[in-house]
């Protein structure tokens, strides 16, 4: 009996006294909080590289411009930010940017065009490697990339400066859409110091928010910043990104009330979240596909010699195109996703309405156009096993998938199913993340399925171009002259309309191809509580403007 009373006390003085994961979040009734997956490594925009560092830092720090999106032509819009205003020379090869003169650091001390300046020098330097190192082709620079700051900058005064940029190059507020950062906290900082020292350097910074505080491994908490120009007293005061490793237990705090908005929701566990009162459910079309990947060249002798020889099953575009037909994208999308995408044909994505290609449609599945095709590609059946053969040799492959990812795995076994009804043998294997990319990166895989997701604007040259050392995302190793004619054109034209057809013609050439076997799109889907006002959903993501929130 006298155990039972220990227990019991004991039990209540770890409910009243010992600290809780929800008691490291202040409580304020105006304030959003939203789930991430895991903790950030950094806020600097220097080295935000993974998706939750980048949304941060750019809340934390200002950029010359912001990005808008309109839906009826499906591309970017261009407003002012850190810049109150610009012009554009008549060859627009410099622009004249006119900052405001009331935006302040977390300090005190005023933004500046040395803040600007600064700033590309850092992100540009070698010695730094910052995320955006070897992104300035259309500025001035030297054999390291690094930009010439004396060719590109002229300082008419502290709050005017003009960026100038190489003659024959296609600039755009792209190429200067990027957080600055303070000059006078980090002037005398070795460079090859900053990714170490910039951890012990409290952020100072000149967003619509300030960092109140960082809980590892449980919050990272936002709080307006009073003075912006941005701030609206009638909006949200806190922002709060809480890290909920589990899935479920996202979920479960979602239902309750715990967290506000969730995103990344899986398609089965959409309909349980309907019947919720407090939220409301919203669906981004999706940058975002899966597809199966066929090494275009065979790997061995690339990995022995650099050698480019056309893989022993995938080299042909016949068989490729054949495999298309084989899989039945639509029954995964049904399936698994619940029909909340589309099926793929190419690498531009739907949200880009004006470059969409509308002409063409997926290929449709097709068990008798793949035999086929097949056939017409000397793969002949062999009575005895029925598998296709072809001078002695089986179509049989691996297929190579990231373990820990359940759409990829039920993806997996339909394809398997489908390529043994057509006389093709593949064994699944689960190769742990690391493994997978490393060896995926590497060129080193026959087939292999991953998804990639479509930068805006859409940068295709990196995946798609046949000069391999210039295209490190082009790990099926594609291989066409006029894809690469196309897509130098796209790089160096600065009319948005001309790209759009250049895109169009990019998509023609990749559909006849058919360098891998594109599945489908995948839209993102979202939850998040009713009492959030002014929640405006674009391909820009679900954070664009969150300034703006306010909560009822």
């Amino acid at each position: 009996m006298r155990n039972k009373y220990i227990l019991a006390i004991l039990l209540i003085f770890t409910i009243l006294f010992l600290p809780s994961c929800t008691k490291q979040i202040p409580i304020s009734q105006n304030r959003v909080v939203a789930s991430i997956s895991s903790d950030i490594e950094s806020t600097n925009p220097l080295f935000a590289f993974d998706i939750d560092e980048g949304t941060i830092s750019e809340l934390l720090y200002l950029s010359l411009v912001q990005h808008g999106w309109d839906f009826n032509t499906g591309s970017m819009t261009t407003q002012p930010m850190l810049a109150k205003s610009w012009e554009w020379n008549k060859d627009s090869t410099s622009i004249t940017l006119y900052l405001r003169d009331d935006v302040k650091w977390s300090d005190g001390q005023s933004v500046t065009a040395k803040d600007v300046i600064f700033s590309f020098d850092v992100y540009s330097d070698p010695l730094v490697q910052s995320k955006l190192y070897g992104s300035f082709k259309h500025f001035y620079t030297d054999t390291s990339m690094h930009v010439d700051l004396k060719k590109t900058f002229d300082v008419i005064n502290p709050y005017k400066l003009t960026i100038n940029f190489k003659k024959s190059s296609p600039a755009s507020f792209y190429d200067i859409d990027f957080p600055i950062i303070p000059q006078h906290i980090y002037k005398n900082v070795s460079r090859k110091d900053f990714v170490t020292a910039e951890k012990e350097i409290k952020p100072v910074t000149d967003g619509p928010f300030e960092l109140a505080q960082w809980n590892k491994s449980q919050s990272i908490i936002l709080s307006a910043n009073t003075k912006s120009f941005l701030y609206n007293s009638d909006n949200i005061e806190e922002l709060i990104f809480k890290i909920v490793p589990n899935y479920y237990s996202q979920l479960t705090q979602l239902k309750r009330g715990e967290i506000d908005f969730m995103q990344d929701i899986r398609a089965d566990d959409y309909p349980l979240l309907r019947g919720q009162n407090n939220l409301k459910l919203t669906s981004l079309k999706g940058r975002e596909y899966d597809y199966v990947g066929w090494n275009n060249l065979d790997p061995e002798i690339y990995k022995q010699t650099k050698r480019i020889v056309p893989n022993k099953l995938f080299g042909s575009t016949v068989v490729r195109t054949a495999l298309t037909y084989a899989i039945n994208r639509a029954e995964i999308l049904h399936e698994f996703l619940d029909n909340h995408g589309e099926v793929a044909f190419g690498p531009v994505a739907p949200i880009f309405s004006s470059a969409i290609d509308t002409s063409l449609k997926p290929l449709p599945y097709s068990p008798g156009k793949a035999k086929q095709l097949l056939a017409s590609a000397g793969w002949k059946e062999n009575k005895n096993t029925g598998l296709l053969e072809k001078n002695g040799r089986e179509f049989s492959f691996t297929l190579d998938i990231p373990s820990g990812n359940p759409r990829r795995e039920f993806a997996a076994t339909v394809i398997q199913n489908n390529l043994r009804e057509i006389g093709i043998k593949i064994n699944i294997e689960k190769l742990e993340p690391e493994i997978f990319f490393q060896k995926m990166f590497a060129r080193e895989l026959n087939a292999w399925m991953a998804g990639w997701s479509v930068s805006i604007p859409p940068d295709l040259k990196q995946f798609w171009y046949s000069k391999l050392e210039d295209a490190p995302l082009n790990v099926a190793s594609y291989q066409s002259k006029a894809a690469d004619k196309v897509l130098e054109e796209i790089e160096s034209t600065r009319s948005e309309k001309f790209k759009d057809e250049l895109y169009k013609k990019f998509q023609e050439i990749i559909y006849k191809d058919n360098p891998v076997t594109f599945l489908y799109w995948i839209n993102n889907l979202m939850a998040y509580n009713k009492r959030i006002k002014n929640f405006q959903l674009t391909p820009l993501g679900p954070y664009h403007r969150c300034w703006d929130w306010s909560v009822r």
